[in-house]
């Protein structure tokens, strides 16, 4: 685990930008809500609007960030009003609190800026109850709130945007049909349903805390799609928690809220979560974890009897996701694997045939933004494929396969990103050889994706000399080895119809 994240690749070090611009845009919102006078409560607002801010706007464009980013107040202050002006009326304030989970998981179906403003509506009704707000303290966590997410847009887009020096990140829309059938509104209904029991019997365990349970099944539901995906990060979540909760017994417990050391610790968590959330769930909940157990210990709550509730709540809030997901509308993991598999299919064709346009003189055909597409659907792959590669998967065999799948489909990438780096070299010439091997790539991903036509692996291997080719025979290769394990019997399918 560790490994998985200190090692693993982080191509022109946007990891670690990311998460030291994430450390420096919250610092700056956290001082300028310290200079603007505001107390504690105040300043620990602006700092988690800030983290939001920072961490949670993902548009591909830098301009449709900055859009987002100055559309999070509209979701967030008038959700913070309604929780504090509710804060004495429990039901009608838990009512509403389901209210924002259903609508904030529902707006995804509006791509990476609706995901944004959903999150960043339910974080600010869940942090009103992290903080208890009322109506008294309003103007000032308006005007936290405020501050906060203008710093933090100040940083991002002025001080260090390193986004305008990088081509638009591709982000794949998630697969689903109208209706009920969307992904989106399937989730909605799930997670209401899901949060609905946690809230209940979060509330059980414990009267001031409830809403922890509710939170975790959230954050369960983000950045997932089948029931699979969910049971898998719930899981992580778990782990995460418990990790977390025991490295805070030796390190936030004795330090009870002191100012120095609890800041510099802040600012390794806030490090962490933005440098581990690619590439380990775990890891990330360990440090926000960390993070909350640091905040209680500055609002002078933290004792070991709240890391056990914290354990309690967020147990009870990953069962009420795994309920939902198994009994409430479940989109299954075969489904979601299957649409994102032939996707990613697909923009291999797209990318090839890029490669080969450009190869063939056409200046205005990019492959480079289709590898970059292509990268981000295999991630999805990943994703979906999860429950079935997890070490708890009672199934050897089909993971296996899931495994095969996988490793050709990183041959189909590496290919494809090699016949993209020889496409853009000016002195690449066209061979007539390239439309044919182009035309047998179609030919096999039309089969793969359509499930009713033959593959036949090829025959000649071009020479060392011919790069464009060889790319192009390797791919042809793992296409035609991807047909065993997509286009088995039913009985032995990659992921069994649930």
């Amino acid at each position: 685990m560790l490994k998985r994240v200190f090692v693993a690749p982080d191509p022109g070090r946007v990891r670690l930008r990311f998460a030291a611009r994430g450390v420096l845009g919250i610092g700056f919102a956290v001082l300028v809500s310290g200079l603007a006078g505001h107390t504690l409560v105040g300043m620990v607002t602006g700092g988690l609007a800030a983290l939001l801010a920072l961490f949670t706007v993902t548009d591909a464009t830098v301009r449709g960030q900055a859009v987002t980013t100055a559309l999070l107040p509209l979701a967030g202050l008038p959700v913070l009003a309604a929780a504090a002006e509710l804060h004495d009326q429990p039901v009608a304030r838990d009512l509403t609190f389901l209210a924002v989970v259903g609508a904030g998981v529902y707006a995804r179906r509006w791509g990476p800026r609706g995901h944004s403003l959903g999150v960043f509506a339910f974080m600010t009704y869940f942090v009103a109850q992290f903080l208890h707000a009322t109506p008294g303290r309003l103007p000032e966590l308006y005007a936290a709130l405020l501050l906060s997410v203008a710093s933090a847009a100040a940083v991002r887009f002025g001080l260090w945007c390193y986004e305008r020096r990088m081509p638009p990140a591709a982000v794949p829309a998630p697969p689903g049909g109208r209706g009920l059938a969307r992904v989106t509104t399937r989730q909605a209904v799930q997670a209401t349903a899901g949060a609905g029991f946690a809230l209940v019997v979060g509330q059980v365990i414990s009267g001031e805390r409830w809403y922890w349970a509710v939170g975790a099944t959230w954050w369960i539901f983000v950045n997932t799609t089948s029931r699979g995906e969910t049971l898998v990060r719930g899981f992580r979540r778990v782990m995460g928690t418990v990790l977390g909760i025991a490295l805070g017994f030796l390190v936030a417990v004795p330090l009870q809220g002191a100012h120095l050391p609890t800041a510099v610790l802040l600012a390794a968590c806030v490090f962490g979560i933005f440098y581990s959330a690619a590439v380990s769930y775990t890891w990330m909940m360990l440090c926000v974890t960390v993070l909350a157990e640091l905040l209680y210990g500055l609002l002078g709550v933290l004792e070991p009897a709240l890391l056990a509730v914290r354990l309690a709540e967020t147990a009870v809030g990953a069962a009420g996701a795994v309920l939902a997901v198994l009994l409430v509308l479940p989109v299954t993991t075969h489904a979601i694997t299957d649409a994102w598999i032939q996707r990613a299919l697909r923009c291999v064709h797209s990318a090839t045939a890029e490669a080969a346009a450009r190869l063939a003189g056409d200046e205005s055909a990019d492959p480079a933004q289709r590898v970059a597409e292509l990268e981000q659907l295999l991630a999805r792959v990943r994703l979906s494929v999860a429950p079935l590669v997890h070490p708890l998967n009672p199934l050897p065999a089909r993971k296996r396969r899931a495994r095969h799948v996988l490793s050709l489909l990183d041959d189909c990438v590496r290919e494809v990103r090699g016949l993209a780096a020889v496409a853009a070299d000016p002195e690449a010439s066209h061979d007539a050889r390239l439309a044919a091997a182009c035309w047998r790539v179609e030919s096999a991903v039309e089969a793969l994706t359509g499930g009713n036509a033959a593959i036949t692996a090829p025959t000649d291997r071009p020479t060392a000399m011919d790069p464009a080719l060889a790319h192009l025979h390797s791919l042809e290769q793992a296409l035609s080895e991807l047909a065993h394990p997509l286009r088995t019997a039913s009985e032995r399918r990659l992921v069994a119809a649930e």
